[in-house]
């Protein structure tokens, strides 16, 4: 059960923040907002930046506060949250990097299909390779966490059981390089952030989406799909998400040394076991609330389905990847292969 920490929070100009402190200001309680897509009744609001915000908040001896702003509350539209960190509009967000494609190609890597083993192997991963691939991609901002869960099939009018049923489907994708495999699958890829998806499963303007277990019953995906399709292990699911937890790098750096300290002693290693514990503890609850309804049906593909799956995915979106990779100038196979090292490294059986 997640134990990281605390919340709660009120706003505090950026420029304000930064300048000299008079000896009254410096008594007043620093305000960090933490911005996100994501509902407040959502599992990773709950059970993860709620317990965060408040850890952060004891640790300061209540000189620092967190407020979180969930479901979009201080303004814009989940693709923009990037770019309200950086630009210090906000001081911190939580986000997937996939609703802005392009923005952090080389942290696509690990979106990559059936590179994913577990949450634990993939965040310990990504903070290997973020200090050796990332650093020009991360460079206006100041990371706290990035990590990463892997997503299901919730399908509305009918399951998936082999490669030929994904033809003439139309399928939500979080993600650019969740499209391209939906696409290697013969079917249409629909790249849209998660408050739209509701809608959009139950009007019909898409057959199904990509996602994880744990954020469905805030968005009602108990209600709203009804077959749930996974792949035979070793890798079992159809995609990853990578979720990025983000502070403004100037905002950080206008911290004085001791509130530093405390971000720090919450930050990367520091959270990345227990945030990998609280992904698995929050998906199987997901996943326990998908099961308590009656209609709802759970298919596995069998072993020789999952190996012509990964055969029809796999070859055209890696090579898709290192096109993009070779376009800035980076080395796409090295990328994958110091990826897929560094989860083997780190790899523990998924569940």
């Amino acid at each position: 059960m997640l134990r990281l920490v605390a919340g709660a929070i009120a706003c505090t100009a950026i420029a304000g923040f930064a300048s000299a402190p008079t000896s009254a200001a410096a008594q007043e309680t620093l305000t960090l907002r933490v911005h996100t897509f994501m509902p407040p009744v959502a599992n990773p609001v709950k059970h993860f930046l709620t317990p965060w915000a408040e850890k952060v908040t004891r640790e300061s001896g209540g000189k620092m506060k967190v407020q979180i702003f969930p479901a979009m509350g201080l303004g814009g539209k989940a693709p923009q949250l990037l770019q309200q960190v950086r630009d210090g509009v906000v001081d911190i967000v939580w986000t997937l990097p996939g609703y802005t494609p392009g923005v952090m190609p080389r942290l696509e890597t690990f979106e990559l299909p059936f590179l994913h083993r577990s949450a634990l192997s993939t965040v310990l991963a990504v903070q290997d390779f973020a200090g050796i691939h990332l650093k020009d991609e991360l460079k206006d901002y100041h990371p706290i966490l990035i990590h990463a869960h892997s997503g299901v099939l919730f399908m509305t009018k009918g399951p998936v059981n082999k490669l030929e049923d994904f033809k003439g489907l139309k399928l939500r994708s979080p993600s650019r390089t969740g499209a391209w495999a939906i696409e290697a699958l013969g079917a249409t890829p629909i790249q849209v952030d998660l408050p739209e998806l509701p809608q959009m499963m139950s009007k019909g303007t898409v057959d199904g989406s990509i996602l994880v277990y744990e954020i469905a019953p805030a968005v009602k995906m108990q209600e709203l799909a009804t077959y749930f399709t996974t792949l035979s292990p070793p890798q079992p699911r159809m995609a990853t998400a990578i979720f990025s937890f983000l502070m403004n790098k100037k905002r950080y750096e206008s911290l004085p040394p001791d509130l530093k300290k405390v971000i720090d002693d919450n930050s990367g290693r520091n959270i990345a076991k227990l945030a990998a514990e609280t992904w698995d503890m929050i998906e199987l609850a997901g996943e326990n609330v998908m099961r308590s309804v009656a209609k709802n049906r759970f298919v596995t593909v069998g072993p020789q389905e999952t190996a012509r799956t990964k055969a029809a995915v796999q070859q055209p979106v890696y090579a898709r990847f290192k096109e993009e990779m070779k376009r800035i100038g980076a080395d796409g196979d090295k990328l994958i292969a110091d990826a897929g090292a560094l989860i083997e490294k780190y790899s523990t059986p998924s569940r």
